[in-house]
């Protein structure tokens, strides 16, 4: 009974929406959906590509670089990365 009573109430202010007021409809509510599923589509790549990443530090006092080779030749700094 209350919810009739509601819609009673509803209705008249259905009517005093303005016919000329542009409003984003449809078309709108497809764009926003859209992007909401690529947005969530890049969160979960995104946590997929960060879960394959490995945050361990090399030891502190070693002197070896990547694939055993000394860096003290180069002053203990790492070569830049070919590729």
């Amino acid at each position: 009974m209350s919810a009739s009573l509601a819609l009673t109430h509803l209705v008249p202010l259905a009517k005093e929406v303005d016919e000329n007021k542009v409003t984003p409809g449809v078309l709108g509510f497809i764009v926003f959906a859209v992007m909401a599923l690529a947005v969530w589509g890049l969160m979960k790549s995104m946590n997929r590509h960060m879960g394959k990443v490995s945050f361990e530090q090399d030891p502190e006092g070693g002197s070896e670089g990547p694939g055993g080779t000394d860096r003290s030749a180069s002053g203990g700094r790492p070569s830049p990365a070919k590729g």
